[in-house]
């Protein structure tokens, strides 16, 4: 069953250029957008989205969107938007991540895809290979880097980490990797 995504973004060209990648998706049926949050409570009562693409400067404050049922809130940044502002989303799409990239974090995000099925704790390819770079002692940005990748997106993936496994500290996660035969003692930080 496709997600129903809902994109909300007062630019044109940002909504109009999302919708056209990801209507060619199999898995996302991609709603008409709503270019500003004025009408928004109305929308998501009728449209009952799965997955809402919001531009985070739009909104206030995410809890009114958190009541309306089972539902993946993502931030859609292109500027600098506060870390804290961020925490309250489930994933973050910058518009400079690629066109894979992009599919993949609303893949994770939508409920079907782990969200609503909280036993599901396997981490991805992509979740593997920021948990092998970061156990390697790199920062998010060096992480970004070397996978081609924003740094909204490695925070993203490290939040979905940390939310699967239940360990926060990037010892934990060191050790955690390694256990896993994900890297060898040589390559850990020391």
């Amino acid at each position: 069953m496709k997600q129903r995504l809902l994109i909300v973004e007062p630019s044109e060209v940002i909504a109009e250029g999302l919708k056209a990648i990801l209507e060619g998706q199999i898995r996302f049926k991609v709603l008409e957008p709503e270019r500003s949050a004025d009408r928004l409570e109305e929308r998501l009562l009728a449209l009952r989205p799965d997955v809402l693409l919001i531009n985070p400067t739009l909104i206030d404050n995410t809890a009114p969107l958190r009541t309306e049922g089972p539902m993946a809130l993502v931030a859609l940044v292109y500027q600098y938007v506060e870390r804290e502002q961020l925490k309250a989303y489930d994933a973050v799409v910058d518009i400079r991540d690629s066109r894979a990239t992009i599919i993949e974090t609303l893949a994770q995000a939508s409920p079907s895809e782990g969200k609503a099925d909280d036993n599901n704790y396997e981490l991805t390819k992509r979740e593997t290979a920021v948990l092998i770079e970061l156990a390697q002692g790199k920062t998010n940005k060096e992480i970004a880097d070397a996978l081609s990748v924003s740094v909204h997106t490695v925070i993203s993936h490290r939040k979905n980490i940390t939310h699967k496994t239940g360990i926060k500290s990037v010892a934990g996660l060191t050790v955690y990797a390694m256990l896993n035969n994900l890297i060898d003692e040589s390559s850990a930080v020391k």
